[in-house]
C-alpha cells in the first residue's frame, strides 16, 4: 500500500530529476501507459486460451 508521504516524496524527487517544464509530459505519458496496460489486462483475461495443436 502507498501512502500519502511516500507520493509526496516521489513526487517531490521526480520534480528535481526532470525540472518543471518536463514533469507533465511524463506524467501524461506515464497515464496513457498504465491505461494501456489495464487495457490489455483485461483483454488478455477475458479471451479463452486457444490450444496449439
Amino acid at each position: 500500500m502507498v501512502l500519502p508521504a511516500e507520493v509526496l516524496i516521489i513526487g517531490v524527487v521526480a520534480l528535481l530529476v526532470f525540472g518543471p517544464k518536463k514533469l507533465p509530459e511524463i506524467g501524461s505519458s506515464l497515464g496513457k501507459s498504465i491505461k494501456g496496460l489495464k487495457e490489455e489486462l483485461e483483454n488478455t483475461s477475458s479471451e479463452p486460451e486457444k490450444p496449439d495443436n
